[in-house]
């Protein structure tokens, strides 16, 4: 169930993360007094990404047991959701090039867990 939590919460945090930057840089005047009022706005939403986050990682290890995992597995996720917000904001659809380097990111990882010290 830790498992289920963990994944959760940290691709929802992330998920909020990326939507506040994606949604600033197409939606929001790069002047930097509107941009710091956007931001201002945002703060209790980063405390929410930054705490959901948070429990998913500390979740996260308490299962698996090695915080690299752990965080290379929210980094996997991060790539993921990049992706959604870029489709989702700007119509960038992901080309051939994009599949080659998820998937060298994809082996990197499979080697790093099957590779114990």
């Amino acid at each position: 169930m830790y498992y289920l939590y963990s994944t959760s919460l940290v691709f929802g945090g992330l998920f909020i993360v990326n939507f506040i930057f994606s949604y600033q840089s197409k939606h929001i005047d790069p002047h930097f007094w509107t941009t710091l009022k956007f931001q201002l706005l945002m703060l209790p939403l980063f405390l929410v990404a930054n705490t959901c986050i948070g429990y998913g990682v500390k979740f996260g290890l308490k299962v698996i047991g090695n915080l690299s995992y752990v965080l290379a597995a929210a980094k996997g996720m991060e790539i993921l959701i990049s992706l959604i917000m870029g489709y989702f904001f700007l119509r960038e659809v992901p080309t051939w090039k994009t599949g080659i380097g998820l998937g060298i990111v994809l082996i990197g990882f499979v080697v790093a867990i099957t590779k114990k010290s």
